[in-house]
């Protein structure tokens, strides 16, 4: 398992430079910075706007080779460089990343959980009326577009707020101004503005999730070692969280891995509609912004999440198939 593992490991290495440099390439091309001071008033000299193009390294006079190398540079010193405004990348990632993880963790750990036992429950459940209501809510959700979901939570949240007369449930923000002191104070604050944005990323989560594990457990319910098991004297409930649901999670394991990527496209919408200043809403500032350190640098965030979710994703491979263990 440990050469499996460290394997696999290396090849995510690959792909994370693979990603980087083609991040890199794919921004400086589709970015035009010097459209960021074409607006301005009055007027900024072309002058003075190469100079704080060579300045932040984005200055399109250069080639794209002396600006990349000169990025990397800088990135493996720790320094993702300078925004379009003259901030510091590392300290806008540093204040924003924690948010957008917060959001992502949550949703992803109760989305999976949920879609794994919803996707079980309505196999083991086959063609019963819970079934087919949990199928037809969870097609509901994924027609249903993220930012449109998240929309309807605000509204219902809105009504709920009307109708009680209460402000229970907030969805502005990731926290209350002036609630900055006492534990339990600033985590009821958190969690109360984290229930919306989670619930917008858990359900698209949970819909996708319960429809792939529905159908492996149903390959691996008619299977022959279920039937010998049962013919052992094995309980019911044994065989189909031991073995059954055991197998049935070993295919989801990669999916689990592709997914967060969707996660993570779907919390940017639902910071940006939530009001939440994470890596999403972060993104989308700085396209419009042509802002090319700073869209290196969420996608850089996006791909060591991916690939760090893939290698999580292959050490819950290894640890539910035996056989990977017994190869490695």
């Amino acid at each position: 398992m440990p050469v499996y593992l460290a394997k696999r490991l290396g090849y995510y290495a690959v792909l994370l430079v693979a990603a980087v440099c083609l991040s890199y390439l794919l921004a400086s091309l589709a970015l035009d910075p010097r459209e960021y001071y074409a607006a301005r008033q009055p007027p900024v000299s072309a002058a003075a706007v190469n100079h704080h193009l060579t300045a932040i390294g984005v200055n399109d006079h250069e080639s794209l080779l002396t600006r990349f190398l000169g990025w990397c540079g800088r990135a493996v010193r720790g320094d993702l460089g300078q925004t379009i405004d003259g901030r510091s990348v590392n300290a806008e990632f540093g204040r924003r990343l924690g948010v957008s993880l917060r959001l992502l963790l949550a949703g992803t750990i109760l989305g999976t959980v949920a879609g794994v036992l919803a996707g079980a429950w309505t196999a083991v459940r086959q063609y019963r009326f819970s079934d087919r209501a949990v199928t037809i809510a969870s097609f509901a959700l994924l027609s249903t577009p993220v930012f449109l979901l998240a929309i309807l939570l605000k509204t219902g949240a809105i009504w709920f707020n009307q109708t009680t007369g209460t402000d229970l449930i907030q969805f502005t923000g990731e926290k209350s101004p002036g609630v900055d002191s006492g534990f339990w104070a600033i985590l009821k604050d958190r969690s109360v503005h984290l229930l919306l944005p989670t619930l917008s990323v858990a359900l698209f989560a949970v819909a996708s999730y319960s429809r792939y594990q529905r159908n492996t457990m149903l390959d691996v319910l008619g299977s022959d070692y279920l039937r010998t098991a049962r013919a052992k004297g094995l309980g019911r409930r044994t065989v189909l969280l031991k073995h059954g649901l055991r197998t049935a999670l070993i295919p989801m394991s990669t999916y689990f891995s592709y997914g967060f990527l969707a996660l993570f496209t779907g919390a940017t919408f639902t910071e940006t509609i939530f009001g939440w200043h994470g890596m999403g809403e972060w993104f989308v500032d700085s396209i419009w912004k042509n802002d090319v350190n700073s869209v290196v640098a969420v996608n850089v965030f996006a791909a060591v999440t991916v690939l760090l979710s893939g290698f999580l994703a292959d050490i819950l491979h290894a640890a539910l198939d035996p056989r990977i263990r017994q190869a490695s």
